[in-house]
This record gives structure tokens, C-alpha cells and sequence, in this order.
């Protein structure tokens, strides 16, 4: 596959899948349209290697982003697929079925920042306990003290 620009790659898209992208200008998808852009890279650009995902919060502006970094095994340009949605409601499709080991890292996102990954096979706490209560990686996590460990007696 041969490499194609940022501005290529958006016009595949948007001509493939028109009113995908939420914000073009970085590959912004709309939640409701991230399947269909995932497996557009998969089949179409041969994008079948989901390296990392992780999210980023943004409590000024209400959101969270869900970033997904994805490589074409035969070569050519990494890609980072972003996808926002509101921080009271994160919510976005699960994209296990098209690469399964996005499975422990969406887990670790919901886990850490509290995105809900409609369509996860087994979306649960991946590090913290169940009783744990809230999300860590946000940044209006209280960052002294810890209830769970206050008032143990030990110094």
C-alpha cells in the first residue's frame, strides 16, 4: 500500500463514508461512525494493527477523547484516530471485533477515565478494585488524601 498524506486519507474517508468525520482537520470521527471508519482503514488502507488506545480528558470543554493509534502491518504511515465524547456520558462503540486486542486496552480506559465501550465483551475494572470509586486518570480526581486509606492507624 502506498503512503498516503493526511489530506488524501480525509478525502478517502469522507468520500467512503460521508459525515464520518467529526473534525477532519485531525481525523476527529463521530462516535456513532467509528466502526465504520475502523474497518474502512482494515479493509480498504489495510490498517489491521491497533498499537495503542488510550483517552485523554478535557473537563473544560466536557469531554473526553479516545485516541487510537493503528499501523498497516505491509508498511506505510501510522495513523491516530480520535474520537470525543461527553465526559458525563462517555460513550463509544467497541472496536474488539475488529481488533481483538483492543479488548485489556479499552478495559484500562474504562477503568482509568470511565469511557463505556458499547459492545465490549467483558468490560470491567481492569486495575482498580470494584469498590473503587471513580476514575483516576481524570483530572478532577481529588489528588489528596485517599478515603481508602485514611484513618488506617498506620503512619
Amino acid at each position: 500500500m502506498p503512503s498516503l498524506s493526511a489530506d488524501e486519507l480525509r478525502g478517502i474517508i469522507e468520500q467512503e463514508l460521508p459525515g464520518a468525520l467529526h473534525n477532519p482537520a485531525v481525523l476527529c470521527v463521530v462516535p456513532a461512525r467509528l466502526p465504520e471508519v475502523a474497518r474502512l482503514l482494515c479493509d480498504i488502507l489495510d490498517h489491521t494493527f491497533l498499537s495503542n488506545l488510550t483517552a485523554v480528558d478535557y473537563p473544560a470543554d466536557g469531554e473526553i477523547e479516545v485516541v487510537y493509534h493503528i499501523a498497516s502491518l505491509g508498511g506505510g504511515v501510522p495513523l491516530v484516530l480520535r474520537v470525543r465524547t461527553p465526559r458525563e456520558h462517555a460513550s463509544v462503540p467497541s472496536l474488539t471485533s475488529l481488533w481483538p486486542g483492543a479488548a485489556l486496552q479499552e478495559r484500562e480506559a474504562y477503568d482509568l477515565f470511565g469511557v463505556w465501550f458499547e459492545g465490549h465483551p467483558d468490560l470491567r475494572r481492569v486495575y482498580m478494585w470494584d469498590a473503587f470509586e471513580g476514575f483516576p486518570m481524570r483530572k478532577d480526581f481529588p489528588r489528596q488524601g485517599d478515603k481508602y486509606f485514611a484513618g488506617s492507624g498506620e503512619e
